[in-house]
């Protein structure tokens, strides 16, 4: 959720990617149906081991979930680090809706916070 919405924000100006410690290689389709509903299309994205970037040039890293922020390394001249927590929605136990729900919440908090976030880098604020 988190690079694609940030990615929408900002476009081509920053270059995005997203990883885990334990990805699934694969993007959740609750998670692609509630992005679609605010008309971000993230159905080619996948998930990818953060392993994948230690050798490219890191300037933020920003964690989304307690996990990442345990197992998240320091990049090789990485200047910047951000931990925003929220719920796993896949986690959610309940009816389908619940879930949904869930899922949609977590998009709209996720949103909230990097909007704010974009809009300051945005605004040259360097963060």
């Amino acid at each position: 959720m988190a690079e694609g919405i940030l990615r929408s924000i900002i476009g081509d100006n920053f270059n995005v990617q997203s990883a885990g410690a334990n990805p699934s290689g694969k993007v959740n389709p609750l998670t692609i149906q509630v992005m679609q509903e605010i008309g971000i299309d993230i159905s080619s994205h996948s998930s990818k081991h953060l392993n994948n970037f230690l050798d490219k040039r890191v300037n933020t890293v920003i964690t989304v979930c307690c996990n990442a922020s345990q197992a998240c390394p320091t990049f090789p001249g990485q200047m910047k680090r951000h931990h925003w927590q929220f719920e796993d929605p896949s986690e959610t136990q309940g009816s389908t809706e619940e879930i949904l729900s869930s899922f949609r919440e977590i998009r709209d908090q996720v949103k909230m916070v990097f909007t704010a976030y974009a809009q300051g880098l945005i605004d040259g604020q360097n963060l």
